[in-house]
Formats: C-alpha cells, sequence, structure tokens
C-alpha cells in the first residue's frame, strides 16, 4: 500500500492538517495506530474515497485510487473496499442474510448459489448460522458486530478498512471476535487496512503499523521489528506518547 497526500479538515477547533507519508508496496495488513484526533480515521476515509485530498497519491494493491497529478479519483462506490464504521449501519428490515447478501446482489436479480455459498461459508465462519433469519433487533452487540463484519467481506473487496471495530466490546467477546477476523482474512486472503489505539491489536494484526500524531506519521514498525522487541506494545506506546 502506498498512501502519500495531504489533505486538510474544518472543525470546531478550526482546519486540522493531515499529512500521510506511506510506502508500503508488500504490506496487505496495515495498522494505524495512535491517539483519538491524530488523523487515523481521516485517513481511512481517504482510502475508501469518502475524503478527497488536496494532493498526493493513495494506491491500494498496485491499483491506483487517487492521483491528483494525473487526475485520477476513483469514486467510493468503485473503489472495492469493504468499509466497516463504529455504527454496525445493518438493515433493519432485512434478515442477517438479506444483509450480507444486499451487496451482491441487483434490485432486479436473485442470489444465485455462487452467493448463497459465500454468504453461507462467512456466516458459518462468524458462528452466525443459527441466526441468519434474524433481524438485527434480535441479535446481541456481539452477533451484530460479526454480522458488519460478515457483510464488509461478503463482496471480496480489495481491502477491508475497519475503524476501531472492537472498541465498544468487552474483553472476553473482543478476544474472540480478534481470532475470528484473523482466521477469516487468513483464509480470504483479503487486504486490511485497521484504525486501533489498542497495541494489542496492532501487534495482531499488523504486518506494518503507522503510528499517526497531529495529523502525520511519526514512524512505521514492521511485524518483524515488533517480534524482536521484549515488550512491542511499549515500543508503540513511545511512539503513541510521542516519545
Amino acid at each position: 500500500m502506498n498512501l502519500t497526500f495531504r489533505a486538510s479538515v474544518a472543525s470546531a477547533a478550526g482546519r486540522f492538517r493531515l499529512d500521510v507519508g506511506l510506502s508500503l508496496p508488500e504490506c496487505r495488513r496495515l495498522v494505524l495506530f495512535g491517539p483519538s484526533g491524530s488523523g487515523k480515521s481521516l485517513t481511512l476515509q481517504a482510502v475508501a474515497g469518502l475524503l478527497r485530498p488536496e494532493s498526493g497519491r493513495v494506491e491500494v494493491g498496485g491499483r491506483t485510487l487517487f492521483d491528483s497529478a494525473a487526475g485520477v479519483d476513483v469514486p467510493a462506490r468503485r473503489r472495492r473496499m469493504g468499509f466497516l464504521f463504529q455504527d454496525f449501519a445493518l438493515f433493519p428490515h432485512l434478515t442477517l442474510e438479506q444483509n450480507l447478501l444486499f451487496g451482491l446482489t441487483r434490485l432486479w436479480r436473485r442470489p444465485g448459489a455462487e452467493m448463497r455459498r459465500r454468504v453461507g461459508g462467512l456466516l458459518e465462519s462468524f458462528g452466525l448460522t443459527a441466526q441468519a433469519r434474524h433481524l438485527p433487533a434480535e441479535l446481541s452487540g456481539g452477533q451484530k458486530q460479526r454480522a458488519a463484519l460478515a457483510r464488509a467481506l461478503a463482496p471480496a473487496p480489495e481491502a477491508l478498512l475497519l475503524d476501531e471495530p472492537f472498541s465498544a466490546l468487552d474483553q472476553p467477546l473482543r478476544l474472540k471476535l480478534r481470532q475470528e477476523l484473523a482466521g477469516a482474512l487468513a483464509r480470504l486472503d483479503t487486504r486490511l487496512v485497521l484504525v486501533t489505539h489498542d497495541p494489542d491489536e496492532a501487534v495482531q494484526f499488523g504486518e506494518a503499523v503507522a503510528v499517526f500524531r497531529k495529523g502525520a506519521v511519526q514512524r512505521v514498525f514492521q511485524a518483524a521489528e515488533l517480534a524482536r522487541a521484549e515488550d512491542p506494545r511499549a515500543l508503540l506506546l513511545e511512539g503513541f506518547n510521542g516519545a
């Protein structure tokens, strides 16, 4: 992934400047790590096409999504990104299975056997087969989170973009969902860009961990570097706190 761009975003506190420079062509699992308000989520929005940079370039999987110099700006709907917000955003009037099928079908087409097999496999992967015909209101918080992850993966996206996906969950459920997500990513071989301020998540998922602070990347840690560290959490938190 290559993310090199500048953006300016208006807020109640004034204008926030984002100046991101990342060149990681072999990286398939990128973690954006840092404190709240450091620019992680805005960077994720730029990858998804929800934020248009003022200048620079965004490339994922060898595919250029934005290039100000070349006049390239692929619309969000054509970027093939699976974006999971902190809000699950499940359709309340559709069953769990229908929620997953929604992104795979057009309004005039019935879902085919291959689509149903893919959805069935994802439901099984996240332990949701028994809830396939349930409405979102009938699901627990953990089941809704699993459903949102499965729906984001259903269309076989170029990359899965996750913004603090486990922050609202209790610790036992958080650990379980991390393992389920790791298994699904490995099986489907899906690229990942994960926003988090949890060092455990950063260490678990990151082939590379970009530490953000005040709108810029302070440092990038490779997974091998973190693995060699006596305390990888402490190493990440040094960058987190600006040491």
